[in-house]
């Protein structure tokens, strides 16, 4: 649930003040909305390809690189000085881990607790993104409200990305059913 929740975190500030931040760095406002154009395009690539390979691989695996592989693009987009060239190759890569995460989590929940309640318990974890979302646009908005630039926020966003890596690596992904057995077997 913490993890999903900066996935919300992150495409929310994204997709709300990448536009803004891209403006504010001297560029056409076009190159914004081409931004968000590239996110979308790439997304239906990514979200595929992430769910193809949690059919194949750990899906607690793939989530830890893929929030790490979004803390290090968003770095080594921070570190850059901004051009045109520079924000459309950021939004086609992250668009490639937009929405990974939903396939990969939605699948991570019924591989653990079965697909009984997975519409039930996939919309409690996904209430969490949705505050995340929330939180990534609107403290984007007070940071730079707040200090004039956004770099708090690529900051903040980075060790979000780390930390939700950190948070999927030691998941017990085991099904319930088998835990519950092989406790009760061992008691």
């Amino acid at each position: 649930t913490a993890g999903f929740f900066v996935c919300g975190f992150h495409v929310s500030f994204i997709a709300v003040h990448l536009p803004s931040f891209a403006v504010d760095r001297g560029l056409d406002p076009s190159i914004g909305a081409s931004a968000l154009f590239l996110v979308g395009l790439f997304n239906i690539l990514g979200s595929y390809s992430w769910g193809r390979a949690g059919g194949r691989f750990s899906k607690k695996r793939l989530l830890s690189a893929l929030y790490l592989s979004r803390a290090v693009v968003i770095g080594v987009f921070y570190l850059m000085e901004p051009s045109a060239t520079l924000v459309l190759v950021f939004a086609a890569v992250m668009g490639l881990l937009w929405l990974g995460t939903v396939p990969l989590t939605s699948g991570l929940v019924g591989q653990i607790f079965g697909v009984r309640y997975l519409s039930t318990l996939f919309g409690i974890v996904f209430f969490s993104h949705q505050i995340g979302g929330f939180l990534g646009a609107w403290t984007g908005g007070y940071i730079y409200d707040a200090t004039g630039s956004y770099n708090l926020m690529w900051l903040f966003s980075i060790a979000l990305g780390v930390a939700s890596a950190a948070l999927h690596w030691p998941i017990d992904d085991a099904p319930m059913r088998r835990r519950t057995s092989l406790a009760a077997a061992g008691a």
